[in-house]
């Protein structure tokens, strides 16, 4: 199975990184981001990437044609032009960068590049958040609810410490630092879904989490893979600092691999 990782978007919650390279290029533990999301698939057999890019998509490109380099033995014929990889330590990763523009939708970025996907079921996923999903239970779990897709359920920690106050009472009388939230479930990305879901994205300006989620859902076409593991979108700084901390500790729960 295939994996589409969505890395086009501006970042603009993340300015203080996202100003000089794009989101998925923002490292935790001295790789990106997108690295380790790339990591978390091979732990479970996906091995073949389509990279959705779009701003500074080039640094994506440039990322990955170095990171093979590095790792390899290589021999440079200059008498015939030739260059070829005698020997690599990198991960056996086939990664086809799509160039989906600077201002497609979600949508439109997975329209644009599905010319480079497989039929059958593929899963894909956001450039900017790491989980401990199990995502060979989640591929299973698609394949046995026959429908077209599949998203990952999550419910997001609290940001906040919270408590309670009575109208006539001043005291605080119960206090929880960063409870968990409400009980909804949330998009957290992670999906797996049909080749033929690509049909009801109409072009660029199509926000894949509005009309195609919402069709699919109203024809009983989505399912909803619940993980109440650990689950961290890379939104702000605030986020990038809680990752890299759990890394530095060596407490990160979506190192799978």
């Amino acid at each position: 199975m295939q994996a589409m990782i969505l890395a086009g978007g501006l970042g603009t919650r993340i300015s203080e990184e996202s100003a000089v390279r794009p989101k998925p290029m923002v490292e935790i533990g001295g790789r990106p981001i997108i690295w380790h999301i790339m990591k978390m698939y091979m732990a479970h057999g996906v091995s073949d990437f389509v990279i959705c890019c779009g701003y500074k998509g080039h640094l994506i490109k440039q990322f990955f044609r170095d990171y093979a380099m590095d790792g390899a033995d290589i021999t440079f014929d200059m008498r015939d032009s030739t260059t070829t990889m005698l020997r690599t330590s990198t991960e056996p990763w086939k990664v086809t960068l799509v160039d989906t523009g600077m201002d497609t939708m979600t949508g439109g970025r997975i329209r644009r590049a599905a010319r480079y996907l497989n039929d059958g079921p593929f899963c894909c996923t956001y450039g900017d958040g790491v989980s401990d999903v199990d995502i060979t239970k989640l591929m299973a779990f698609h394949r046995a609810q026959g429908v077209l897709a599949t998203v990952t359920a999550v419910q997001p920690p609290g940001r906040f410490g919270a408590f309670n106050l009575h109208a006539d009472n001043a005291l605080v009388p119960s206090f929880k630092e960063k409870p968990g939230g409400d009980g909804a479930w949330i998009n957290g990305g992670f999906f797996v879904l049909d080749r033929t879901v690509v049909e009801l994205i109409e072009g660029d300006d199509t926000i894949w989490e509005r009309g195609p989620m919402e069709h699919l859902a109203a024809h009983n076409q989505m399912a909803a893979f619940r993980h109440e593991g650990f689950w961290q979108p890379m939104d702000t700084l605030r986020d990038k600092q809680t990752l890299e901390s759990l890394w530095a500790a060596d407490k990160a729960p979506w190192k799978t691999w």
